[in-house]
């Protein structure tokens, strides 16, 4: 029988949150409980607290919440007038601030459970008992209200679900999530650094991650080839007035680095492509027979990001986009969007992304003008002619027109937000663009900006963990090691290296003087998709013992089988 009184998770979570807030008063007493949510999988409660919260705090408040839990205190609710909720958190700055600013036309309510009095809208369960298993998870840092300038306070992650049984298998995937993390990876398998003493947030490449890089490259480049793309490469510092044109000092000013003096002139380091597009474009006339006119540039940019909020790849300050832009007639702009849709489905499918979230974000609706219903238009037809569902996120438009975002949810199920696809009559219309059409007549053109894997870094450390490190035979930076058993086989197995390198493959060959068996372990650690393994039988018969990622059976093929079966493998891109 179903309990019409269930709590939904998000209730059960809020309701865990007041509990933590009940905990750490109990036990801590001088720390002020501010703002305490449910999040996705779990919730959160910010405290200032001059002393930080160690693990063995996180153990205490575990224990004391499962007494309140167990004791199934009802959450009770009241009405209150603004001064009784300031009364009553008059030793508490935080909730004092935001009971002045709840407005005059809304309720003000307190919630109660047993000894516990929050400022609260509400939406719990019923009681404690209804929060079936919980676990804290981690202590971070976070201003209050997300302003730097404003204090800092500590932060307690908790997980709570409707029981034991779910609240293991979420804590097992978050094992597996740390174990997919692409810094502890990218380590390991030697693929890139942050290097602190160059600064926070710059990506330095490694051999193999450079290599994986190029092939991502590559793959975006072949599909601009065929589409007709020209390649380009603008400067990585412009005179600031570009960046006033263009609306970005107004917009992302604050994101920006710079600005630097030189000459008495005003540089920045550029934040977009976009700018630099439009130059070229502007740099001679044009005419409606050369448009649609695109370019692309792996072009690399600069943000200022606060150290925060950085986070290994996916959150950097210096990073490369697979950018492009298109300069199309009105009449040429369905098209083009299409065939730019069509082109990140091919990328998301080559990288093994099968689940797919398309949103379509408008500019907020005090920034709308009479061609953004056009630029709609556009992206909701290419939609609905591919047959893609897709959600609308009203506002969340780029300051230059609508968008579509392509999200993802990668093989542990998790969504990365990565292509971008943008409809722009606004930077047209301020860098005064024209093309003479065939009335004889200056028309102002329509730009696409398009960015389908968004950044290099942020694409590569999705695919680290999308992969667990385990790059398919095609991406991966060392398709095959061949070891030999001892020394009397090394001129064999670097025969077998050689006759690879030559038909295109990326091999290397193990010198080391270790053990077979340690040899074998250390290459799957390194996740390699085929370990080649060379004794004296394989040298009499030219083959070699064929040890395949994720395959327990060996078996010994021919050198030319080997080669003919990996060709295959990579050419399909499986």
């Amino acid at each position: 029988m179903v309990d019409d009184h269930r709590p939904s998770l998000a209730e059960l979570r809020h309701t865990a949150a007041h509990v933590l807030a009940y905990a750490v008063q109990d036990l801590f007493p001088e720390a002020k409980p501010t703002i305490g949510p449910a999040i996705e999988n779990g919730f959160y409660y910010d405290f200032d607290r001059a002393e930080p919260f160690t693990p063995d705090d996180l153990e205490r408040l575990e224990r004391r919440m499962g007494e309140i839990v167990a004791a199934d205190y009802a959450m009770t609710g009241r009405e209150v007038t603004r001064g009784d909720a300031i009364a009553e958190f008059a030793a508490n700055p935080y909730k004092v601030e935001m009971a002045r600013e709840i407005p005059e036309d809304q309720p003000i309510t307190l919630y109660t459970i047993g000894k516990f009095t929050d400022l609260c809208r509400g939406g719990h369960a019923q009681s404690t008992g209804g929060i079936g298993a919980f676990k804290l998870t981690n202590v971070a840092g976070a201003y209050w209200r997300g302003d730097e300038h404003k204090p800092m306070l500590q932060r307690i992650y908790g997980t709570a679900w409707y029981d034991r049984s779910e609240l293991e298998a979420y804590l097992a995937r978050l094992e597996e999530a740390r174990r997919r993390d692409h810094r502890k990876l990218g380590a390991e398998l030697d693929l890139f650094s942050i290097e602190e003493q160059a600064g926070g947030g710059l990506v330095f490449w490694h051999p193999k991650g450079a290599i994986v890089r190029g092939i991502i490259e590559n793959f975006i480049r072949e599909g601009l080839r065929e589409r007709g793309y020209q390649p380009v490469v603008t400067p990585h510092i412009a005179h600031e007035r570009l960046y006033e044109i263009s609306g970005h000092l107004d917009n992302f000013g604050e994101n920006m680095f710079g600005p630097l003096e030189v000459e008495g002139q005003r540089f920045r380091l550029k934040p977009m492509n976009c700018p630099g597009h439009i130059l070229i474009y502007k740099d001679r006339l044009r005419s409606y027979r050369d448009l649609p006119l695109r370019y692309s540039e792996f072009g690399t940019v600069y943000r200022f990001e606060r150290s925060g909020v950085l986070h290994g790849l996916t959150r950097v300050r210096g990073f490369t986009q697979d950018d492009a832009h298109l300069f199309c007639m009105p009449d040429q702009l369905q098209h083009e969007f299409e065939q730019t849709l069509d082109e990140a489905l091919r990328l998301m499918k080559a990288f093994d992304f099968v689940d797919f979230q398309y949103v379509l974000s408008t500019r907020a609706r005090e920034d709308r003008g009479e061609t953004d219903a056009v630029a709609e238009a556009a992206i909701r037809s290419a939609l609905e002619r591919s047959g893609l569902p897709f959600d609308v996120d009203e506002g969340g438009g780029a300051f230059y027109g609508p968008k579509l975002d392509i999200n993802v949810r990668d093989a542990f199920g998790r969504p990365w937000q990565l292509g971008t696809v943008q409809v722009d009559f606004i930077l047209p219309a301020r860098f005064d663009l024209k093309y003479r059409a065939a009335d004889g007549q200056d028309h102002q053109p329509v730009m696409i900006h398009r960015a389908l894997a968004g950044s290099l870094e942020r694409f590569f450390g999705i695919l680290i963990e999308h992969y667990g490190g385990a790059f398919p035979a095609w991406l991966a930076p060392v398709q095959a090691v061949v070891t030999p058993i001892s020394e009397h086989e090394m001129g064999y197995a670097r025969e077998v290296v050689s006759r690879l390198e030559k038909a295109g493959f990326r091999a290397q060959l193990d010198e080391s003087n270790e053990k077979l068996g340690y040899k074998i372990r250390h290459w799957k650690t390194q996740k390699v998709p085929y370990i080649l393994v060379a004794g004296k039988r394989e040298v009499e018969d030219g083959t070699v013992n064929v040890n395949q990622r994720g395959i327990e059976e060996k078996r010994t093929v021919s050198i030319d089988s080997f080669v003919e079966e990996l060709g295959t493998v990579v050419e399909a891109r499986r």
